[in-house]
């Protein structure tokens, strides 16, 4: 699963990826070669990078609650001419009926293609004649739903208008929504085929069992079972201006945006809806091997990992620095490993969520059927040698430097910085998290790392799936995959559609 951060970073400019490599190289600091215990490539050619923590200080937005109980953040930034809106509703994916996997996405996706007063090819129309941009969506795994908007700041006063009125009367006619069910079919079939979703569909169903975040994808039947009466249910039910953020950043003034707000969202009603509890969930179950049965694959790919950390729990800061560690990106341990010294893969990752409950910690790789058996020796390798012992200062120092330069380089997008408060106001974080998280990061021990990955990187309780074709060799003594990964734990196996086949 995406996480709330990354992806604003995706949606920002491409540029910033050439700032963000130029931070990488600059933060890998010191002039000393390193080379680790498990891994012979060496490092070189390293800037110097200033032990000096860098000071963060966010720009603050100025936040209001509307008389029908909406929340406003509004952060002015004019260095472009440009406006951006994002309107999160408290019910996402994760309050998804339990018959109908998808209905929050359907909901969303649907917002556009019609309303009391606009036909979809109107709603498109208007928003491509003023150049704007306006989507909604509502994500698996995630507790909110989100409709976004940008465009010129002079015409503020147009997006916000079709804003609201895709939100506040959106009409859910049969023929769209026929039309967008078969999109959705089209879709599922694609997305079944393809090994990463198979994997991460699986790996979610391991780590959360029945809990709401095991579910990643619709079915045939709920796509099918969607209706508009039941998307208008949902949207009456949820879409509450007492369950909703709504933030603005760019070009615009205060007082002159909350008149326009005012005039598009303030007549917004509806009964406030209870909030969930996302904190109970399911005991972390025993590490089992799941194999995902992909005929004729290829490659194997790998997913690994178990419940991560809350961002507002305190030893968040330190997990994000032991993920940067371990499969941060193309200086950490996973990747010089199975990549640069093995040759094994492209590319080998791991990755911590940041939603109201305990998302994911994870890792993954895609390595060829043959090399199948050494790839599953050097992960599990890792991931005990950053149980088992301290990281040196010097690596270290690198994975804090690098967190923090790429923290610092993305504000420099208004959206994100948006974003970033969104999350203070979603998640009820304290008003100074983001100027204090730079420092928690760069004064991470590595005491502190070593805590994290003894509880979070919990080989007791590891689920590890792999997705290829069993029946493959996965290793140079023609072992086939699935006799390989017997190696490592219990072995279950599963079909493209989920079900267990022994």
């Amino acid at each position: 699963m995406t996480t709330k951060r990354e992806f604003m970073t995706f949606l920002a400019l491409p540029f910033l990826a050439i700032l963000l490599a130029a931070a990488t190289a600059v933060a890998q600091g010191g002039q000393e070669q390193h080379t680790s215990e498990l891994s012979k490539v060496v490092r070189l050619n390293r800037a110097p990078v200033s032990n000096e923590i860098l000071k963060v200080h966010l720009p603050r937005p100025v936040v209001t609650k509307l008389s029908n109980g909406l929340t406003v953040l509004v952060l002015e930034r004019h260095k472009l001419p440009i406006v951006n809106f994002i309107l999160w509703i408290e019910t996402g994916a994760m309050s998804d009926p339990k018959d109908m996997p998808g209905l929050a996405g359907f909901t969303a996706e649907m917002l556009r293609e019609g309303t009391a007063h606009r036909t979809s090819a109107q709603v498109a129309a208007d928003v491509d004649n003023i150049g704007a941009t306006l989507n909604a969506f509502a994500a698996f795994g995630s507790t909110v739903s989100s409709v976004m908007a940008s465009g010129l700041a002079p015409n503020a006063s147009q997006i916000l208008e079709l804003m609201s009125d895709v939100v506040l009367n959106p009409s859910f006619p049969s023929d769209e929504l026929e039309k967008y069910k078969k999109r959705q079919l089209s879709d599922l079939e694609q997305e079944r085929s393809q090994p990463y979703t198979l994997g991460e569909e699986q790996f979610r169903r391991a780590v959360y069992q029945g809990f709401p975040a095991s579910v990643t994808l619709p079915t045939p039947e709920s796509i099918k079972a969607a209706t508009p009466e039941r998307l208008k249910d949902f949207h009456d039910r949820y879409y509450v201006p007492s369950d909703a953020i709504l933030g603005v950043a760019g070009d615009v003034k205060q007082d002159e945006i909350m008149a326009l707000i005012r005039k598009s969202f303030g007549d917004w009603k509806g009964q406030p809806v209870p909030k969930n509890d996302w904190s109970h969930l399911p005991p972390p179950a025993p590490t089992k091997i799941y194999l995902v049965d992909r005929p004729d694959s290829v490659q194997t790919n790998i997913l690994a990992g178990n419940y991560g950390a809350r961002r507002i729990d305190r030893e968040y800061p330190a997990l994000v620095v032991m993920n940067q560690v371990l499969g941060g990106g193309p200086q950490a341990r996973l990747f010089l490993n199975l990549r640069e010294e093995h040759g094994y893969t492209y590319g080998a990752y791991s990755h911590v969520g940041d939603d109201n409950y305990r998302e994911a910690w994870q890792a993954n790789t895609e390595v060829r059927n043959a090399v199948t058996d050494g790839s599953m020796e050097q992960l599990m390798a890792e991931f005990k040698r950053i149980r088992d012992q301290k990281v040196p200062e010097s690596e270290l120092n690198e994975a804090r430097h690098a967190i923090v330069a790429r923290f610092a380089l993305s504000l420099e997008q208004p959206v994100t910085v948006l974003f970033d408060w969104m999350i203070v106001q979603d998640e009820g974080l304290p008003m100074d998290y983001w100027d204090r998280y730079p420092v928690q990061v760069a004064e991470t021990s590595p005491e502190a790392v070593q805590t994290v990955a003894q509880k979070y990187v919990d080989l007791p309780h590891l689920q590890i799936v792999c997705v290829g074709d069993p029946k493959q060799p996965g290793n140079d003594q023609k072992q086939t995959i699935r006799q390989v990964l017997e190696k490592y734990g219990s072995v279950e196996v599963y079909d493209t559609n989920g079900k267990r086949e022994d």
